[in-house]
């Protein structure tokens, strides 16, 4: 039984999978799900699936902060949680890492490496987006191109993409993007950040992901007759606070794990198109960009990635 309200223990954070948390007063596992007492709506009993608690996470800052509140999360129900040796916990995480779950039902697919989060019709989506700007091996997720940029100079034409419009239109002005970091191959980071070499020879294809030293900016683009215009810009500016036009910058988080990085922009997007572009040093930029546009009556993207529901299961006597 939950205690109550008067009997509250102090608040405790409750780690998501995104990043995020919740404050709570006390929460336990039943099942598939993780039920809590929300102390920001008066301790009201409320339950999230357990595939997007980052359970590792929350008990160690229970333990960081206050190493009697770090108790099995099932002890208010009377059971005990099973407990993982150290190589299986570590399995479990590096096997979240991978395809980790950014909303209900909804988790990063191991084949892609560049997703953006959408909403069609009121259901989340991920969207995996193409590089455009070159010809691409098909096998290589993530390809970089270098095309240096005077710091000096005012903004220029650096490519052109074909069409007026991209293929993937999204239909919210706060999207969210995803990119991957690394290889495949390369054991997950739970310590720290990790760089990868994603450079070398100017046109040579990264086998899956990037560097954590890249940086990212959305670009608004200027639609012609037949191409999308990208301008340059400049790069010494980012960051400073001094904004440029059609530039939008994006806040980057890596992701629990280190297998992915987290872009959200910084302000909402207005309708029209735009593209994604990496930003390989403080005199560099990738050419392979990612383009998509904005138009909330757009028809839903082909290639959407939509939730999927759990699969119900029965215990049966034994």
């Amino acid at each position: 039984m939950l205690p109550s309200a008067q009997q509250a223990p102090a608040r405790l954070r409750l780690y998501l999978t995104n990043g995020s948390y919740q404050l709570v007063l006390s929460y336990k596992i039943t099942g598939k799900l993780v039920v809590y007492r929300s102390a920001e709506r008066n301790g009201e009993s409320e339950e999230i699936p357990l595939e997007l608690v980052d359970l590792i996470r929350t008990r160690q800052w229970q333990n960081d902060h206050d190493p009697n509140q770090a108790r099995d999360p099932a002890q208010d129900s009377g059971d005990r949680a099973p407990v993982l040796s150290p190589q299986l916990a570590r399995e479990e995480a590096a096997r979240a890492a991978r395809t980790p779950t950014v909303a209900p039902n909804l988790k990063l697919p191991a084949e892609d490496s560049v997703l953006v989060l959408d909403t069609f019709e009121g259901t989340p989506e991920l969207i995996p987006l193409a590089q455009q700007g070159s010809d691409l091996n098909k096998e290589t997720a993530h390809a970089v191109l270098k095309g240096p940029i005077n710091p000096s100079s005012g903004p220029h034409r650096i490519l052109d993409l074909k069409g007026q419009v991209a293929e993937v239109q999204l239909h919210v002005d706060d999207p969210v993007f995803f990119v991957r970091l690394g290889k495949d191959d390369e054991p997950a980071d739970t310590g720290g950040a990790f760089v990868v070499d994603t450079y070398g020879a100017a046109d040579r294809p990264v086998p899956s992901g990037s560097a954590l030293t890249s940086g990212y900016i959305l670009e608004r683009v200027e639609p012609r007759q037949d191409e999308r215009v990208v301008d340059s810009f400049r790069i010494a500016l980012l960051e400073t606070g001094r904004k440029q036009p059609d530039i939008i910058e994006l806040d980057a988080q890596p992701m629990p794990g280190g297998r992915w990085l987290r872009l959200t922009p910084k302000q909402r997007l207005e309708f029209g198109e735009y593209a994604l572009i990496e930003v390989l040093d403080d005199r560099n930029v990738n050419l392979n960009v990612w383009d998509f546009g904005v138009h909330s009556d757009a028809r839903e993207n082909l290639e959407a990635i939509r939730p999927e529901l759990p699969r119900s299961s029965t215990l049966g006597r034994h």
